[in-house]
C-alpha cells in the first residue's frame, strides 16, 4: 500500500494489460493472464477502495466479465476496470489502454432524483449554487456525463438561464488524469468534485424508483 501512496497507482503495464485484451479478448487470455490482471489493476483498485471508504463510505471495485445477455457483442471482459465509492453521490476512477479518468456525483439519476435536480436547478438560489459549482468543476476540467437532451424537458422554457444545466440527463462529471497519477492526484480531484456531490446529496436525494434519462 506504501509503494501506490507514495509513487503512482498504475504501472505502465497496466495500460498495456488492456491493450492486449482488446487484441485477445477472450477467456483463453484471460485466464492465462489472471495474475497480471490481480497484480497491476484489482489490487490497485482494491487499496483506492480502502482510502476512498474511509471518507465516503461502502466502495467496490467492478467485476471484469462483461454481461452479455443482451448484446451483440459477446466479448467475455470489459476492456476497463473501475472503482465507486459512496451512496446518492459517489466517487469513480476507471483504467483502460486509453488512461485514467476520474470524477464523481451521480450517473443514471432515477426518474425522481432527475425531477427533483430540475427543479432545485431552476430555482433561482439552488440553482445558482449549482450553476457556480459546474462552472467551477468545468473549469478544473471535468467533462458532465452525457449525451444532453437536445431541447428543454417537458414543461421547461428553452430560454431559461440555465437551460444547458436543466438539459443534462446525468448529474456526473469526469476528467482524464495523467498516466502516472497518485493516490494524492486521485483524491485532489476527488476532492474538486466535491461541492457537486454535497449539492446532489441535499438537493437531489437518494434513488426512489427505476433509472430514468429524458
Amino acid at each position: 500500500m506504501g509503494e501506490h501512496a507514495a509513487g503512482r497507482l498504475f504501472e505502465p503495464e497496466a495500460f498495456g494489460f488492456y491493450e492486449r485484451l482488446a487484441a485477445d479478448n477472450t477467456r483463453e487470455w484471460f485466464t492465462a493472464h489472471r495474475e497480471e490482471y490481480d497484480g497491476l489493476i484489482r489490487e490497485p483498485l482494491e487499496m483506492l477502495c480502502e482510502i476512498a471508504e474511509a471518507g465516503y463510505g461502502s466502495a467496490k471495485v467492478f467485476r471484469p466479465n462483461r454481461d452479455v445477455r443482451f448484446s451483440a457483442d459477446k466479448s467475455p471482459y470489459k476492456t476497463n476496470a473501475a472503482m465507486v465509492a459512496g451512496t446518492i453521490a459517489s466517487i469513480y476512477l476507471s483504467v483502460s489502454a486509453g488512461g485514467i479518468e476520474v470524477g464523481g456525483g451521480l450517473y443514471q439519476p432515477s426518474r425522481g432524483q432527475l425531477r427533483r435536480g430540475r427543479e432545485a436547478i431552476e430555482d433561482d438560489a439552488t440553482g445558482s449554487t449549482f450553476e457556480r459549482i459546474a462552472d467551477d468543476i468545468e473549469a478544473a476540467g471535468f467533462t458532465f456525463a452525457g449525451p444532453p437532451l437536445k431541447t428543454a424537458p417537458r414543461g421547461y422554457d428553452r430560454e431559461h438561464p440555465r437551460i444547458v444545466r436543466l438539459r443534462l440527463t446525468h448529474y456526473a462529471a469526469l476528467r482524464p488524469l495523467p498516466r502516472e497519477a497518485t493516490v494524492d492526484d486521485i483524491q485532489h480531484a476527488w476532492q474538486q468534485i466535491e461541492p457537486l456531490r454535497r449539492w446532489i446529496v441535499e438537493h437531489v436525494g437518494p434513488s426512489d424508483d427505476r433509472p430514468f434519462t429524458r
